[in-house]
């Protein structure tokens, strides 16, 4: 079973970019983040088309997170399920072939002296707060997406440049390793542990040529699923061409029952 997570940056703009790869591919799952459009601007006959079931939590204009699945999701759920008025379309929940898939667009932040910084402090502490009342460890489940966070120095190609940022500080590194510390692995580093591996790279000052990125896209695992990691990829050759996402695909396989 493979699942991809993949920061889009506009379904309307990259909708071409998006089912050239997925015809391409071919993943279980493809979970997307940022699609910037209402559920109804979603390309659902073109996916359709393509042999992939649809489920969209979008928002005009901003965020938006979709899972995309070869086989029927079911119990789908959308966003953090807490009471709170934030209308934001942030984490997207459906089960598949077995496994429980969060897809989370977790909030940028930024500057750290900002609003929006401690509204991505309040939101990790959502997630986490969710989990917790929804899922056990012990289940087999992925949480998938753009969280705009590096966990380690090997996780950015020039740490000593982006310390203090919002994407990698010791702030955000420890909110992301709290999320985790409910139950949950980081898949991708299971079974690609080398460094010089990045999702993002800035549009600005050629940051792409020189590889100058960080690894702020993930799959993280329940140990019943991040045992069974077998490979992992970032697909590079996707922030290539006209008007790539600033992100790229990040995938991770693993033997489960129902692989295609």
């Amino acid at each position: 079973m493979q699942i991809v997570t993949w920061n889009i940056n506009s379904v309307r703009a990259r909708q071409d970019r998006l089912l050239r790869w997925l015809a391409a591919n071919r993943p279980d799952v493809l979970c997307l983040q940022e699609l910037k459009a209402p559920d109804e601007q979603f390309p659902h006959e073109a996916v359709q088309a393509l042999g992939y079931h649809a489920t969209v939590h979008g928002q005009k204009t901003y965020n938006g997170v979709a899972i995309l699945s070869r086989t029927a999701p079911q119990d789908i759920r959308r966003g953090l399920d807490d009471g709170d008025a934030d209308q934001q379309a942030r984490l997207l929940s459906a089960e598949v072939q077995g496994v429980r898939v969060l897809c989370a667009y977790v909030p940028n932040g930024s500057e750290p002296d900002s609003d929006k910084y401690l509204y991505k402090q309040r939101w990790l502490r959502r997630l986490r707060n969710y989990l917790e009342r929804h899922h056990k460890p012990e289940e087999p489940l992925a949480l998938c997406g753009d969280f705009n966070i590096a966990p380690a120095a090997q996780d950015a190609a020039n740490p000593e440049a982006w310390l203090g940022s919002v994407l990698y500080c010791p702030e955000m590194t420890a909110a992301l390793a709290d999320l985790a510390s409910w139950g949950l692995q980081d898949a991708f580093r299971r079974v690609r542990p080398e460094p010089g591996l990045y999702s993002w790279w800035d549009y600005r000052a050629a940051g792409f040529q020189k590889n100058d990125g960080l690894r702020i896209d993930h799959v993280f695992a329940t140990t019943p699923l991040a045992d069974r990691a077998r490979d992992g990829f970032i697909d590079r050759l996707e922030r290539k061409g006209e008007q790539p996402s600033d992100h790229v695909p990040v995938g991770v396989a693993f033997d489960w029952p129902g692989t295609y």
